[in-house]
């Protein structure tokens, strides 16, 4: 070990062990200690103010979630997650990332998304996994390759989806292993944490599994199968016996939107032991999609108000991927903030969107961020000055079509090819229907962009 990551290891044990003596009294002071070094009195001042808002009534939802990690967390788990994620991804990471953006005048996320495998276990009406198949997975050595050729850009947190991920329980284990310096986390059906692969987990401590639920019993299993929820639930179990971390990761549809934005589904999640809840819509994507499913203009606006309150009432911490793009300025896809490798390693800017112009196994990973598909993401981006409009699909289409055809992207479905066109032509009437509330509810909003706020499309200079 050299010098620096001896010192750096040293500082680490040091912050963790004082944090842990008093969290409630030692947070508020490293706060203090954050605003009193920002020298130029911006990002850091703004964020330590918001977060001690949150936490400054010791009964309020953000002091009982931030109590919770001290007492359902388990410690080395909770220092090793700190320390990969906000010391390495954030504070070293991220001035890293910064710098060769501003060199190679390109995006490179904060995270990718991987795809170990497109096999899965399981056969769920929506689901994407379904479109590539079950014969594509990525070797060992490729996924390895990723994540070093990552670090080297400054990115230390990876998610896994598929396919279910963890039917690469052993290769998943041994990446956590090789690089202990990095956080993972894996949307999973959970039907494949068993106890032995639970007692895994504690030993490596930087693995996160986000489950994939649709709401109670009837809703999961009707598109997961039958007895899955129950699973599901006996794996949550062992996981909060262990005091690991989890959260979970969920759909909602047009069928489903009422169960997963209630209250009762909320304080059950919770009471099995979730700590966050990442909020995806129905995309309809590929031969087998179903546009019915798309949520209405009435549902997505149920499911904004409901995250919103939920956030000031629930010790659980929520992101909505669509209808969060006030807080992140818009879409994160094209390596703004992530970007997704399928299982037969292209490189795509989106989870949901199966178009890419480059390979991680014909060329390292900052080409395939200076591709044409991606710089047409980043020329592009925002897609609508509206940021509750983020998507170049669901609330923009025709956006995707033409950065499609200006790069000469392909289709990445080995199944049923599709062209970007007809892909968006199924959310036309939605997003229309969309841009009426979602024009109203930002007039609204708080202006911290610095937009105007006329809900037009974003121009570019």
């Amino acid at each position: 070990m050299n010098p620096y990551e001896a010192l750096k290891g040293f500082a680490m044990k040091q912050f963790f062990s004082y944090l842990d003596r008093d969290p409630e009294t030692n947070i508020p002071k490293l706060l203090d200690m954050l605003e009193k070094h920002d020298k130029d009195g911006n990002a850091v001042t703004l964020e330590t103010r918001g977060v001690r808002k949150l936490i400054s009534d010791p009964n309020s939802n953000w002091s009982k979630l931030l109590k919770s990690l001290w007492t359902d967390i388990d410690a080395g788990q909770r220092r090793i997650l700190a320390a990969n994620a906000i010391i390495n991804g954030t504070l070293i990471g991220t001035p890293k990332t910064m710098k060769l953006q501003d060199k190679y005048q390109c995006n490179i996320p904060w995270t990718i998304l991987i795809d170990p495998t497109s096999a899965c276990n399981l056969h769920c009406i929506g689901c994407w996994a379904a479109e590539y198949g079950n014969k594509l997975d990525l070797s060992f050595e490729q996924l390895d390759s990723i994540i070093k050729q990552g670090k080297d850009l400054g990115i230390y947190v990876y998610l896994y989806s598929g396919g279910e991920p963890l039917v690469r329980k052993a290769d998943i284990i041994r990446l956590c292993e090789k690089h202990n310096d990095c956080a993972f986390l894996a949307f999973t059906n959970g039907t494949l944490i068993d106890d032995a692969f639970a007692d895994e987990m504690l030993r490596v401590k930087n693995f996160v599994p986000a489950f994939s639920v649709e709401g109670f019993e009837e809703a999961t299993d009707s598109r997961r199968g039958e007895g899955t929820y129950r699973k599901v639930i006996e794996a949550m179990a062992r996981l909060k016996a262990r005091k690991l971390l989890f959260g979970i990761s969920c759909c909602y549809t047009s069928k489903n939107v009422e169960v997963i934005g209630s209250e009762e589904y909320f304080d059950a999640m919770i009471d099995m032991g979730a700590k966050f809840a990442w909020l995806f819509t129905y995309m309809p994507i590929g031969a087998d999609a179903v546009p019915e499913l798309l949520v209405s203009a009435e549902q997505r606006k149920f499911m904004f108000d409901q995250i919103h309150k939920f956030r000031s009432t629930k010790p659980i911490f929520t992101m909505d991927f669509w209808n969060d793009g006030d807080a992140v300025g818009g879409c994160v896809a094209g390596g703004r903030g992530y970007c997704h490798i399928n299982a037969n390693g292209d490189v795509e800017p989106c989870a949901f969107i199966h178009y890419s112009d480059s390979n991680i196994k014909e060329k390292p990973l900052l080409d395939c961020f200076r591709s044409p598909l991606f710089m047409a993401y980043r020329r592009n981006q925002p897609f609508n000055e509206n940021m509750l409009r983020p998507c170049p699909v669901l609330d923009n289409p025709g956006r995707l079509t033409d950065m499609v055809e200006e790069s000469g992207a392909h289709s990445t479905d080995l199944k049923s090819p599709e062209k970007a066109c007809d892909y968006c032509n199924r959310c036309v009437f939605t997003a229309q229907r969309w841009a009426l509330v979602a024009d109203e509810i930002w007039q609204s909003l708080p202006n911290r962009w610095g937009v105007q706020r006329t809900g037009k499309m974003a121009k570019k200079s």
